[in-house]
């Protein structure tokens, strides 16, 4: 009973928020309201006052509804993975391919240069070596669930809005390279055992993997699919598929040295495009889909928003870190960004804008920072402490900051009925 409590008020709070917002004409994206939200309940706030089913008294707490976490990631991975339609790659293919890597690669170096440079001035005590290594990989990671909630929200539509989807998915298996090499590289010189197998093929092949296990069930998805005759039950079939994806994607079968694992993100993004390259009724069900999961995807927000940790404000030297890990990897997200999309000719907004849509981060930096555990106890802890400071910036501000940008780059308008809507709303509550 508690579990379905906990999830009943997460949600009911996320959207009382929203609520709020407007009631106070705060043009905040939902998004935020959402962790906001997660906060006020989270062991920070009301959960504090350890009342019964109201809230989460701890963190340990919000583990324990971290399934509905892990089912909303899955069916943000499968939408963003309709972005990857064959018909509009030929236009945007090639552009969101070397913008996607670009800027992932530029983040990552300029974390690394920066925190290698505060290492040696911090010294090994305050600042391993390892760790500033690890938190350049942590930086080429964007957050898809965030910026696709936003696009979806204010139904965001152009050239940046079309690039920067395939490129938060591209993002995923960018960075997945960079941290399983930089992780190598950290094990090395922290002593432990590294070798060409860890650093290398075990990522290439968890990718290779993750790609061909989402194109066989998205390949079977569709040929199921034409057996029914009505959609609903065509978006049953796809729900429970998407529910055996992010199982399977959990399975690790070692053959010799070499161990076949899965990124679920990676898997469900690749369920999503074969899907809906194939499917007559993609449109259809991908809309249903999308109806269907604004629920999960609002408390998987308010579960996110009480998992962040306000404890990292208590150390001065992690804030101080933290606030030079966010300023250079918002520059190297922002110049790589530039760089490439005017090196590949793209729209003046694509150049000006795209950066900035890029800059939420969360669930995929957590995940790194679980796998940074091997590095041991010390390290692992100033990676996590770093990387939850710059996920509290990001999320709390990057959602805002990716409405403010499309915006301004025109591909978000209020519609007519939907002002009128509002001046009603403001009248009542005036």
């Amino acid at each position: 009973m508690e579990y379905f409590l906990s999830v009943a008020v997460a949600l009911f709070a996320g959207l009382m928020f929203t609520r709020i917002f407007r009631l106070f004409h705060l043009n905040f994206p939902d998004v935020t309201a959402f962790l906001l939200a997660g906060l006020l309940i989270g062991p920070y706030g009301i959960g504090r006052l350890g009342l019964q089913g109201v809230g989460f008294p701890t963190f340990a707490d919000v583990e324990q509804v971290g399934l509905v976490s892990t089912a909303a990631l899955g069916f943000i991975a499968f939408s963003i993975g309709s972005e990857f339609r064959l018909s509009e790659l030929e236009h945007t293919g090639k552009a969101a391919t070397v913008i996607g890597i670009f800027q992932a690669v530029i983040a990552a170096a300029l974390v690394d240069i920066a925190l290698i440079t505060t290492h040696f001035i911090l010294g090994e005590e305050v600042l391993p070596l390892s760790v500033a290594i690890v938190m350049g990989a942590i930086a080429s990671a964007t957050a898809p669930a965030a910026t696709l909630m936003v696009v979806r929200q204010y139904k965001a539509d152009g050239p940046v809005t079309r690039l920067l989807l395939p490129i938060v998915a591209l993002d995923d298996a960018v960075g997945l390279v960079i941290f399983s090499v930089s992780l190598g590289v950290a094990r090395a010189l922290e002593g432990g055992h590294a070798d060409m197998i860890s650093i290398f093929v075990n990522p290439l092949v968890e990718i290779i993997c993750s790609i061909l296990l989402g194109a066989v069930l998205g390949f079977v998805l569709s040929k199921i699919e034409k057996l029914f005759f009505s959609n609903s039950n065509r978006l049953s079939m796809t729900i429970s598929f998407v529910f055996l994806t992010i199982a399977l994607s959990y399975l690790e079968i070692p053959v010799g040295p070499v161990t076949i694992s899965f990124s679920s993100l990676l898997v469900c993004m690749m369920l999503g495009t074969v899907f809906c390259n194939m499917s007559e009724f993609s449109a259809d069900i991908m809309t249903r889909a999308e109806k269907w999961t604004a629920p999960l995807n609002a408390a998987f927000f308010v579960i996110s928003g009480a998992e962040l940790d306000l404890s990292v404000f208590g150390t001065i030297s992690y804030v101080a870190i933290g606030v030079i890990y966010i300023a250079f990897r918002s520059l190297g997200k922002y110049v790589g960004a530039r760089v490439s999309s005017t090196a590949m000719h793209c729209d003046h907004n694509v150049r000006k804008y795209l950066g900035i849509t890029l800059l939420p981060q969360a669930g995929v930096a957590l995940g790194m920072c679980n796998n940074a555990q091997i590095l041991g106890a010390f390290p692992a802890s100033i990676i996590r402490n770093v990387t939850l400071f710059g996920v509290l910036i990001y999320e709390l501000v990057g959602p805002l900051m990716t409405k403010s940008a499309l915006t301004a780059a025109g591909e978000i308008k209020t519609k007519p009925e939907e002002k009128k809507s509002r001046e009603r709303f403001r009248r009542k509550t005036a």
